[in-house]
């Protein structure tokens, strides 16, 4: 994503908590900072992508004993923070009021569309927060993204991906289940993903991600263990609606059990793995 701001011409200033990852883009160009608050000094936007509540939490209003180096403490009046991080709603809400206090502005905006819409610039990005603050930050979810969906308030992002991720373990978990049901009858099942792709179980994870399950290869666009923190908020946002949600629930199980068996890194698709006794 940051690699697409620099193609479009953003002058950019980069920081990430593992400094190494700063070196490719200051080799085309961007500018490194030392510290969230260095990076947030001249910007107008900030953008976040980060792993989870806590992260975002730290890199935006520090720890209690340490906020010099938090990107608050460089923010000026009138800047605009885009979180393409997906975490909880009411993470997000707090974020927002807290730099609402100092005259910031917060949209929460995450993203989907893989690693490969990353690469490509062609992420869906699902914004929640005021519409002339979306009209600011719109040449840059541009830059990154090719659909942008502005959903509601602050929050109305972060349940939108909740939506996005409950999807994402039915279409992944599905697409293990039958392969492994035609893998165990002995069906020629490259020649089968492929017959199938154009009917009605097409589906992303499917064309995707299904010829490497079948492979026993799961090279990495998200993390099991990221996924498994999104289903956890999306069962969340459920539970206090008073929904229940048996498929999800069933996939943070599988999950579960991948992450105990030390597959949490690797990608959503190692669901696969599930469905061999010896791998779990």
């Amino acid at each position: 994503m940051a690699a697409n701001l620099l193609a479009k011409s953003f002058p950019l200033t980069v920081h990430n908590r593992h400094r190494e990852r700063e070196r490719p883009l200051a080799a085309a160009g961007a500018r490194r900072a030392a510290t969230p608050a260095e990076a947030a000094g001249d910007a107008a936007v900030l953008a976040l992508c980060l792993s989870d509540d806590a992260a975002v939490a730290e890199v935006l209003l520090g720890r209690d004993d340490d906020t010099a180096d938090a990107a608050l403490a460089g923010l000026a009046p009138g800047a605009l923070v885009v979180d393409f991080s997906t975490i909880a709603p009411a993470s997000s809400r707090a974020m927002a009021a807290a730099l609402a206090a100092r005259g910031v502005a917060y949209l929460d905006a995450p993203v989907t569309g893989g690693t490969e819409g990353a690469r490509a610039g062609t992420l869906s990005v699902l914004v929640g927060g005021g519409a002339d603050d979306l009209e600011r930050a719109r040449p840059v979810l541009e830059a990154v993204g090719r659909r942008i969906t502005h959903l509601g308030p602050v929050g109305a992002g972060q349940e939108a991906k909740a939506v996005n991720q409950v999807l994402v373990a039915g279409s992944y978990a599905a697409v293990a289940e039958a392969l492994a049901l035609g893998q165990r009858l002995g069906l020629p099942m490259e020649e089968v993903r492929q017959a199938l792709l154009g009917g009605a179980a097409g589906s992303w994870a499917l064309e995707h991600r299904g010829g490497s399950m079948l492979r026993g290869e799961f090279p990495l666009g998200f993390r099991v263990l990221l996924h498994r923190k999104d289903l956890a908020i999306a069962l969340g946002a459920a539970a206090a609606g008073g929904l229940e949600l048996p498929v999800a629930r069933q996939v943070a199980a599988m999950e579960d059990d991948l992450i105990a068996a030390g597959h949490g890194d690797e990608d959503v698709s190692a669901l696969a793995r599930w469905f061999s006794a010896d791998s779990r």
